[in-house]
């Protein structure tokens, strides 16, 4: 029996995914609350290196992109790779001179690197199957239950790891695990170079990116990616302040962090092949209707098991939105058109992103945890309807 090196190499991506999503989720749990301390008295700036991060993030989404075009994956992902030990390095030294302004700009090359990163999951579907795509995508992102368990685990072990100096063993572990990645990146096949598909295909020469951006088939799915991922980032932001302000320890909200992001990344074993047997618009919609189901919860109440359930449904209605939605984008471009579509797709969900993280901290002190809660509802109703409408016609066309 010979092994499939395609799926060798998705589990390949889903370990580098694990890794950049397990630092990803360890810099949630502890940067506002980092900010918070070198911030203080000014608690509305707790969550602005978090915010640096996904402005970040943004501002590469696109760069991200035309690089791996021009030079392939595997050197874009090295390049954020690379970011991410400079970015680990970078806060620790912020965390030990106490300076907001570091840790901004650590936090914000971490940004750089999960850039690069959110490609994995677009490589997966590269050297899968079309019949395996689906799963190849959410097997990727289901990398991410790694980070579930071991983030926040690994930010309550790194928390006083360095005397004297609270949080800044755990952005040495950001740079650690970022190390890691290289043995399996080196190795894994990657799909073949933009330029190269480009020279070998006898095909119809790429559309502009506005004729690919005008298809329903795209506007449904960077919409329903857009405000499920914003919606998330919303809330997660500010949960571990909110539980804080309860009067909940450390290690509660990096429990509920670490449920929060098990919520996000378990169902991932399972989003494919439901979206193949009940279609992508359906999932999405049910993403949609459990994601107000978490803003419910958060608003019944602030008892420790409010946040828990919250954050674990907020985690679930995410992924079925994301995973949905990313493999509905799949389907409105040619090989030839990836670079720009991906690039357009990033640049909106994570300007979303970015908004929601810059804002989230501000709301929370200003209105507190309810107002941020009831703010999700209406966006999150609008992709419903426009989901169960295209749900209508079956699929949504081209």
């Amino acid at each position: 029996m010979t092994l499939d090196k395609s799926k060798i190499a998705v589990a390949q991506l889903a370990f580098c995914m694990g890794m950049n999503q397990t630092s990803l989720s360890l810099t949630v749990t502890v940067a506002a609350l980092a900010g918070r301390q070198i911030a203080m008295p000014y608690a509305d700036l707790a969550t602005l290196p978090l915010a640096c991060m996904f402005v970040g993030m943004l501002a590469t989404t696109v760069p991200a992109s035309l690089v791996m075009a021009r030079w392939g994956r595997r050197i874009g992902f090295g390049i954020g790779a690379g970011c991410g030990i400079v970015s680990g390095l970078t806060s620790a030294t912020a965390i030990y001179l106490q300076s907001l302004g570091l840790l901004c700009a650590g936090l914000g090359l971490y940004g750089v690197a999960a850039g690069f990163a959110n490609y994995y999951r677009f490589a997966a579907s590269e050297v899968a199957s079309p019949a395996f795509r689906s799963k190849a995508i959410s097997f990727v992102l289901a990398g991410g239950c790694v980070a579930g368990v071991l983030g926040p685990f690994l930010a309550l072990q790194g928390k006083d790891l360095v005397e004297e100096h609270v949080y800044m063993g755990s952005f040495i572990i950001v740079a650690a695990l970022s190390v890691l990645i290289f043995p399996s990146l080196l190795t894994a096949k990657m799909p073949t170079h933009q330029s190269q598909i480009a020279a070998a295909s006898g095909g119809p020469p790429p559309r502009s990116l506005g004729e690919i951006m005008r298809q329903p088939k795209f506007l449904v799915a960077i919409f329903g990616a857009m405000i499920g991922y914003g919606a998330m980032n919303l809330i997660m932001v500010s949960a571990p302040l909110a539980m804080a302000g309860c009067g909940f320890e450390f290690a509660d909200s990096a429990h509920a962090i670490q449920y929060h992001v098990l919520g996000m990344y378990v169902p991932s074993f399972f989003t494919g092949s439901l979206i193949k047997r009940f279609g992508v618009q359906r999932i999405m919609a049910i993403g949609a209707v459990i994601t107000m189901g978490a803003g419910v919860v958060n608003l019944s109440g602030e008892e420790l098991w409010n946040f828990w359930l919250g954050l674990i449904l907020l985690g679930v209605g995410w992924n079925f939105l994301f995973v949905g939605g990313t493999t509905l984008l799949t389907e409105t471009y040619r090989p030839s058109e990836r670079a720009k579509a991906q690039a357009a797709n990033e640049f909106a969900v994570f300007g979303t992103v970015a908004i929601s993280a810059l804002s989230s901290g501000a709301v929370y002190n200003r209105g507190g945890w309810a107002v941020l809660n009831y703010g999700i509802l209406a966006p999150l109703l609008v992709v419903l309807v426009t989901l169960l409408l295209a749900g209508r016609r079956r699929t949504v066309p081209a």
